[in-house]
Order: structure tokens, then sequence, then C-alpha cells
């Protein structure tokens, strides 16, 4: 339990988190910055950042198929 604590507690802002998130998104990531994020980041932020890219993606994707349909 105190691991879990320790985690939430990390000071790594929700910026961060999000940039981390949107580069895990698209694929590429150094192995030093990993590590790096893997130290410092929010896990609550992290789950955060990717529900809400994951949300953004599939709005994007709707829209992009409704726009082409009705064409």
């Amino acid at each position: 339990m105190d691991d879990l604590k320790k985690a939430s507690q990390r000071k790594a802002s929700f910026g961060a988190t999000v940039k981390a998130v949107l580069w895990s998104f698209f694929g590429v990531r150094k192995k030093s910055d990993y590590e790096q994020d893997a130290q410092q980041l929010n896990p609550v932020h992290v789950i955060i950042a990717g529900i809400i890219g994951a949300l953004i993606f599939i709005a994007t994707l709707l829209l992009i198929v409704k726009s082409v349909v009705a064409q």
C-alpha cells in the first residue's frame, strides 16, 4: 500500500504526462525518456491522460468518417 501512495505523489506535471501519453500513442519513445517517465509520472495522471487521449482520438475518427460519408 505504501508503494501506491508513493507512486501517486510523484512530482511530474500533468503536461509532462500528456506529452508522454501522446508519444505513446504515436509509438515512438526513447528508452532513456521511458525510464525517466516511469520514475516521475503519476500513474493517476497517466490513466486520466490516456482516457482523454483515447476519447479525442475516437472523436477525430468519427468526424473524419462522417465527413467522408457525407460527401
